[in-house]
């Protein structure tokens, strides 16, 4: 191993000591340190999404002198600028931020969230024509139950879809699904996390 690889390894095991005995012994010094490289760690993260849209502006810029689809990146550079120039001199709650986010994110995100649920409603009759079992119907089934229970009907609500199936599938099974779902993420985050304080993966080490 080079010495700049058992360098990067002794700084990563090190951190990662501290602070896991910051959290687990909670003195004033360990608590104090595992706060200031917490706060490094931000700093280093921000730093990394700059650099990735400034990467991404580049990109795009590179794009439209070379006029490959160059509309959309024109678009793209423009709403990054504008959104800077907003973020910039406007506070969070301020005019410009709040015209920003209900103007634009929000109506982009809701579209996206009715595309998705038709995505899953027309994938979910696909697979049942193409693999018709238990598992698909109850798929399909549960998808249209939702759909109905959420969605604003002309002739108005379903009072049995609405107020009981409905939450009843999205508080027990599919929060269930959704623990489950995180608890894996965790243990998959403190299984990674382990393997680098102990040196067994290097993924600070460029290869």
């Amino acid at each position: 191993m080079k010495l700049r690889g058992v360098f990067s390894t002794a700084i990563a095991i090190s951190t990662g000591v501290f602070v896991l005995l910051g959290a687990l012994i909670p003195t004033d010094i360990l608590v104090d340190f595992r706060i200031l490289l917490l706060q490094w760690a931000v700093l280093v993260a921000g730093f990394a999404v700059l650099v990735g849209i400034i990467n991404l502006l580049v990109v795009h810029l590179a794009k439209i002198r070379a006029k490959s689809g160059s509309g959309y990146s024109l678009l793209l550079a423009l709403s990054l600028l504008a959104s800077l120039v907003i973020a910039i001199f406007s506070t969070p709650q301020g005019t410009g931020s709040r015209i920003l986010f209900d103007g634009i994110i929000q109506p982009v995100e809701a579209t996206l969230m009715a595309l998705m649920s038709i995505s899953l409603l027309y994938a979910s009759m696909r697979l049942l024509r193409h693999r018709a079992g238990l598992l698909s119907i109850v798929f399909i089934a549960t998808a249209i139950i939702l759909l109905l229970g959420a969605a604003p009907l002309p002739f108005g609500e379903v009072g049995i879809l609405h107020y009981i199936i409905s939450p009843f599938i999205e508080q027990v099974p599919a929060a269930a699904g959704a623990r489950g779902i995180l608890i894996g993420v965790a243990l998959g985050t403190l299984t990674t996390g382990l393997r680098v304080l102990f040196g067994a993966d290097r993924p600070f080490g460029g290869k």
